[in-house]
C-alpha cells in the first residue's frame, strides 16, 4: 500500500492570513475611530480648560453654562482682550461700577473693608468682589433684597454673616477660594439658590443640615476642602445636578446617594475612595463619573453595565518609588470588555482601555 502525499496550496493559505490580516486592521481603526470620538476626549478639553481659566483667574460664570463647561476657547480670547481696569480710572472712593447701576464691581489687594458708600446702594442685583484682602462680609448685607448674584471669590473672608439668610432671592453665590471654615446655618433660608461654590478654602469639614432646605440648588461645588463623607445635608439637595467634591479626604460614598435621582455630573477625582457604591447605578441621570485610580481597587461590574450611559473616568496619578514603581496612566476609561459576569471590577491594567 502506498503513501499517500498531501498536497497544500500556499496561495490560499497566504489570501486566509492576508484576510485575517486585514480584518484585525479593520477593528483598529474602528476602535481608533470610537475612542477619538468618544466623550473621553472632551472631558480631557474640559479639564484643560478649567484650568487655563484657573490661572488667568476668569470667573466660573464665564466658562460654565447651566453648570456645565463651555469649552469654546473663544472664552478665553475674550476675557485677555477685555481692558483692565486701573487704579487711575477707580473714583475717589475707589469704587470700580460698571456702566449698569446694578453691578457693584470692586477688586485690588489695597482693599481690606467694603467701602461704607456701598450701604447706601441696597438696589444693588449684583456684587462682584474678588482679589482683596476683605476679610468680613458686613451684617448690612441683609438690606440687599434684590440681590441676585454675590461672587466674592479669591479674599480673604474667614466667615459668612448670619444676616446672608435675608437674601431670598439669591441665585448665586461664590466664596471660593478664601479662609472659610464653617457655613452659618442661616444660608439655608436662601431658598431661591441655584448654585454655590465653597471650593477651595482648604478647612471646610461639614455643613449645616438647615442647607437642605436648598431645594433649588442645580450646581455645588465643594472640592479643595477637608470633608471626610459627603454631607447629609447635600443628599437632601433633591434638584442638584452637578456636584464637586473633588480633592478632599473622603474614604467611601454614603449608600444613599441615589437619593440624587437629579445628578448628571459627579467628580470624586483626588479623594480615598477604594471602591464605589452599587447604589450609583439607581441615579437614572448620572451620566458622568470622575474618580481617582489610585486608592480605587474595584468597582461593581453593574456601574459598567448600566444602560443609563454612566460614564466612570479614572485618573491614575503617578508616584515616584525607586522599589515598585507606580504604573503612569491617566484618562482612563472603564471599559466593558472585561466583565465576566463577576459582581466587581477589580482595577488594574488590563481591566482599563486607555
Amino acid at each position: 500500500m502506498g503513501h499517500q502525499v498531501i498536497i497544500f496550496d500556499f496561495s490560499v493559505i497566504r489570501g486566509l492570513w492576508e484576510t485575517r490580516v486585514k480584518k484585525n486592521k479593520e477593528r483598529q481603526r474602528k476602535e481608533k475611530e470610537r475612542l477619538e470620538q468618544s466623550a473621553l476626549e472632551r472631558i480631557k478639553q474640559e479639564w484643560n480648560l478649567i484650568l487655563e481659566c484657573r490661572k488667568k483667574g476668569i470667573p466660573q460664570s464665564k466658562y460654565l453654562k447651566n453648570g456645565f463647561v463651555d469649552i469654546n476657547e473663544k472664552n478665553l480670547d475674550t476675557h485677555e482682550k477685555a481692558p483692565q481696569l486701573k487704579k487711575s480710572h477707580a473714583l475717589s472712593d475707589g469704587v470700580n461700577k460698571e456702566q449698569n447701576k446694578f453691578i457693584f464691581q470692586l477688586s485690588g489687594e489695597q482693599w481690606t473693608e467694603l467701602p461704607d458708600s456701598l450701604k447706601e446702594q441696597i438696589y444693588l442685583k449684583e456684587w462682584h468682589v474678588y482679589n482683596t484682602l476683605i476679610q468680613t462680609i458686613p451684617a448690612y448685607i441683609a438690606l440687599f433684597q434684590d440681590l441676585r448674584v454675590l461672587e466674592l471669590s479669591k479674599n480673604q473672608i474667614n466667615h459668612l454673616p448670619a444676616e446672608i439668610g435675608c437674601l431670598k432671592n439669591l441665585k448665586v453665590l461664590n466664596v471660593s477660594f478664601n479662609n472659610l471654615k464653617a457655613v452659618p446655618p442661616e444660608l439655608g433660608d436662601c431658598e431661591n439658590l441655584e448654585k454655590l461654590d465653597l471650593s477651595g478654602n482648604m478647612e471646610i469639614t461639614e455643613l449645616p443640615f438647615e442647607l437642605s432646605n436648598l431645594k433649588q440648588l442645580t450646581y455645588m461645588d465643594v472640592s479643595a476642602n477637608k470633608f471626610h463623607s459627603i454631607p447629609i445635608c447635600v443628599l437632601r439637595m433633591s434638584n442638584l445636578q452637578w456636584l464637586d467634591i473633588s480633592s478632599n479626604s473622603l474614604k467611601d460614598l454614603p449608600e444613599d446617594i441615589d437619593r440624587l435621582d437629579e445628578l448628571q455630573t459627579l467628580l470624586l477625582q483626588k479623594n480615598k475612595l477604594t471602591y464605589l457604591p452599587r447604589a450609583l447605578v439607581n441615579m437614572p441621570k448620572l451620566s458622568l463619573l470622575v474618580v481617582s485610580g489610585d486608592d480605587l481597587v474595584e468597582v461593581p461590574t453593574a456601574i459598567c453595565e448600566s444602560t443609563t450611559g454612566l460614564k466612570v473616568y479614572s485618573f491614575l496619578h503617578y508616584k515616584s518609588n525607586a522599589q515598585s514603581p507606580a504604573l503612569k496612566i491617566k484618562n482612563v476609561y472603564i471599559s466593558t470588555e472585561h466583565l465576566n459576569n463577576s459582581p466587581f471590577i477589580h482595577l488594574n491594567s488590563k481591566h482599563m482601555k486607555i
